[in-house]
């Protein structure tokens, strides 16, 4: 009779064994995209991308820094969150050229000397965001209207030794052209 009964016990230990180890317990990284983004954003690294795989652990930064300070800034901001065990910089760093800076700036007057696009440099949490490189520029942000959108473009285009332009502006309330 003790024979069976440690038989039985036995058995149930095995069997609640085995139960756990086949258990299949999800063990996700929390979703610190949007926060990260938050910080980024107060940080002024608006031109940074985020992305995050949650299996991993990792974390993506890709897109824009205008030094390679503001860069270092993105990745050291980001390894310190909590959930992310490796971050993956893809950042590119605009060129020094004292023609990109000169034609940022003429840039920068021309779309937010505009009337209708200044109240964009009064709110620094909805800016047009201006990159140059080698004389190519791109503008990145969120608008409140397609009119918004079509008058920063041309703005934009015709400041002297502006060689193209690509508008990435969003129009507010309106799905992105990777949505449609």
């Amino acid at each position: 009779m003790k024979t069976l009964k440690s038989c039985l016990t036995l058995l149930t230990l095995l069997a609640l064994g085995a139960l756990v180890g086949c258990s299949n317990t999800s063990t996700k990284s929390p979703d610190v995209a949007d926060n990260i983004r938050k910080s980024l954003d107060e940080a002024n690294l608006k031109d940074v991308s985020v992305s995050q795989d949650r299996d991993k652990g990792v974390v993506t930064l890709g897109g824009h820094a205008r030094t390679d300070v503001d860069k270092d800034s993105a990745l050291a901001l980001v390894s310190t969150y909590p959930g992310v065990k490796e971050v993956i910089g893809e950042i590119e760093v605009d060129p020094v050229s004292i023609m990109d800076d000169r034609t940022r700036m003429e840039v920068a007057r021309a779309v937010y000397g505009y009337t209708s696009l200044n109240k964009y440099a009064i709110d620094p949490a909805k800016p047009i965001r201006i990159s140059v490189q080698n004389g190519n520029v791109e503008l990145y942000g969120t608008v409140d209207s397609q009119a918004d959108k079509d008058v920063a473009f041309l703005r934009a285009n015709g400041v002297p030794g502006v060689f193209s332009v690509k508008n990435y502006l969003q129009v507010a309330n309106q799905p992105s052209e990777a949505q449609k």
